[in-house]
């Protein structure tokens, strides 16, 4: 049984959905990091004659090997160089959407001529850490943003503090979280008007788009675009699963390969975006769902994913696509016709299959992940119609939904400290 949220709390939810789930052009890690280049160029005034950047090992690790949309490269060197050529702090994760091949040769100058030098930040806690200081002979300035992709910490113009909001081992923006369970996120999703929350079908618009988009190129490893050809038909089927995963895969394709399309994101990750969003679309399209039914599924998908974000923190060991996918398949069980308690067997059974899932950065081959965890997504969704979950007798499942949604988090957000590390050493030591 629904009940209605009181109006105050509805609108705080609203407000953080709003703010969690917004447009950005590339991988919001290299992102991140161009667009502090970019504040702090601006701190300067002038083009900066040399930029140091130090980065916490997660924001390392998720920007080496992933594309820089409309430069034809991969990794950080790039998008320093962009975020302090042509970057605008005030388009947040579209900072680079001016990028074009002017820009790009001016930066492979700006790179070849030795003027960037990147380091691992020693000693902070900080999982998502970037500060930049742009150098002139005479001036300098600095930008720190920290907790949030475009959660602007520290600005400093030789050695004037402009603005200084640290904290120690702040994980998360310093907006405060709206409190919320499991049962509030589906009691949002389904009784909230819908002129309140019709906004999240731009989400819909932006991530098809750019499944669409990479269907008629070749971006990262093709796999969108390859679940379309004629070997994976006859061995899947044109069928509604082989549709999601293609058009899921496919945005991720895009996304990771450098494409210049904008997607909507997630808790500050477009792949989470795009996993609790298209799954959910194309599953509502292809069996004729109403656009109400649509705009609470797609509510659903991504406040879920922004609930189990709130303990897990925007970086983690732990995979975004287990967090995302989760969301989807809570979406797809919806639209199936499930109740709130075979919602809830839904995420039971992608905790009790998908936890454990490593991050090691950001890359083309995300698309293999997201698509495990989408079609992971759908197989809990069928498993939850049929009124069977994982139980609390077995492995890291409760009773309780939210005490295991924390169980979840504790894992990768605690647990696997050490393998962050691990992976994070052996991506730096390669040859």
């Amino acid at each position: 049984m629904t009940e209605p949220l009181a109006v105050e709390e509805r609108k705080q939810i609203i407000k953080l959905i709003q703010r969690e789930v917004v447009p950005a052009i590339g991988c919001t890690e290299p992102v991140a990091v161009a667009l502090c280049v970019a504040r702090a160029t601006e701190l300067l005034g002038h083009r900066p004659e040399h930029i140091e950047v130090l980065l916490s090992g997660n924001i390392l690790k998720n920007a080496m090997g992933v594309g820089i949309p409309g430069t034809g490269m991969i990794g950080l060197p790039i998008a320093i160089a962009l975020g302090a050529l042509i970057g605008k702090s005030e388009y947040e994760l579209e900072v680079l959407k001016d990028c074009n091949p002017e820009a790009v040769e001016k930066g492979k100058r700006f790179i070849a001529e030795k003027r960037i030098n990147i380091g691992l930040k020693e000693g902070t806690c900080d999982k998502l850490y970037v500060e930049v200081c742009c150098k002139t002979d005479d001036h300098d300035a600095v930008a720190i943003i920290a907790g949030g992709h475009t959660h602007f910490v520290y600005w400093e113009k030789d050695g004037e503090v402009l603005l200084d909001r640290r904290e120690p081992c702040q994980d998360e923006a310093e907006e405060e979280d709206v409190s919320l369970s499991f049962k509030k996120v589906y009691d949002f999703a389904m009784t909230s008007p819908l002129d309140e929350i019709r906004f999240i079908l731009d989400s819909a618009k932006l991530n098809k788009r750019a499944a669409e988009f990479s269907f008629k190129g070749d971006y990262g490893h093709g796999l969108g675009r390859m679940l379309q050809g004629p070997i994976e038909e006859r061995l899947m089927g044109n069928s509604i699963f082989s549709r999601i995963l293609a058009y899921t895969s496919g945005a991720c394709d895009a996304r990771m390969g450098g494409a210049m399309i904008p997607v909507m994101s997630n808790s500050g990750s477009g792949n989470q975006g795009i996993s609790c969003t298209n799954p959910v679309l194309i599953y509502a399209e292809e069996t004729g769902k109403s656009e109400e039914q649509l705009i609470r599924a797609l509510t659903l998908s991504h406040l879920t994913v922004i609930y189990i974000k709130q303990s897990l923190g925007r970086l983690s060991a732990l995979c975004g696509c287990v967090v995302a996918s989760t969301g989807s398949s809570c979406g797809i069980t919806y639209l199936m016709g499930g109740t709130y308690e075979q919602i809830t067997f839904a995420v039971k059974n992608m905790i009790a299959n998908l936890t454990g899932m490593i991050c090691d950065g950001a890359k083309p081959s995300c698309a293999l992940k997201v698509t495990t965890g989408v079609s992971t997504a759908v197989l809990s969704a069928v498993m939850a119609m049929e009124n069977r979950c994982v139980t609390s007798l077995e492995g890291i499942i409760d009773e309780d939904i939210d005490t295991s949604i924390r169980n979840l988090t504790e894992i990768g957000a605690q647990g696997m400290n050490e393998t962050d590390k691990l992976v994070l050493q052996i991506m730096t030591s390669k040859r």
